[in-house]
């Protein structure tokens, strides 16, 4: 059965809220917790399962980024228990930023158990390291300080913002005040057409730039 990633609300301070989207409704639940917070790419959010995959996206035309995850997916499947799913940026093309020195082309960033419990950052990391694959970029984790994360200077030609969220599990139910994010103004007008345009895909660390 497909589970759609949760839409992550926005923190009180991010310049990139629209009419249309969610504000986290208190912090209440942040406050006093361990936090991660991590860099937030220009990609697509997909989920993979053992034997199946889903964008956010509406918009479910074929394309190159999707034909590439779909094949990283099939060659993990029989090591992912049952009931679970990973949670990542696909970052295999441009959309309205380009990067030159990626880790890899999917950052996971969340997993989920088969009681739909999403699991500690640490055990994202292990699961990372054991299949291979990068998680984002860590900006800061610690106590909560609203302080600091209002500091983090944010480089909009490279990132479209960071996302905050408790290092401990994070139960589906709790995901609306336990994760956020902050946005990188006008980055849903910057990035609507990115399926329609030639395919760009993005380089990774090492590769020789042409």
């Amino acid at each position: 059965m497909r589970t759609e990633y949760p839409s992550t609300p926005h923190l009180p301070w991010s310049p990139g809220l629209q009419k249309d989207d969610r504000q986290i409704a208190s912090l209440h639940d942040l406050v006093g917790r361990e936090i991660v917070v991590t860099e937030k790419l220009d990609g697509e959010n997909t989920t993979l399962y053992r034997g199946d995959l889903h964008a956010r996206s509406p918009d479910t035309r074929p394309h190159p980024s999707r034909t590439w995850v779909k094949a990283l997916r099939g060659r993990l499947r029989r090591e992912l228990p049952e009931g679970w799913r990973l949670c990542g940026e696909n970052v295999y093309a441009e959309h309205s930023l380009h990067y030159d020195d990626l880790e890899g082309h999917f950052e996971l960033f969340s997993v989920w158990n088969e009681r739909n419990v999403g699991l500690s950052w640490d055990e994202v990391r292990t699961w990372a390291e054991y299949l291979g694959w990068p998680t984002p970029y860590e900006l800061y984790w610690g106590s909560w300080n609203e302080a600091v994360l209002r500091a983090i200077r944010v480089d909009t030609g490279r990132m479209e913002g960071y996302v905050v969220r408790g290092a401990g599990e994070v139960p589906y139910a709790d995901f609306s005040t336990r994760v956020a994010k902050w946005v990188r103004p006008d980055h849903v007008q910057t990035e609507r057409r990115w399926l329609t345009r030639p395919v760009v895909p993005h380089g990774l660390k090492g590769e020789e730039r042409r």
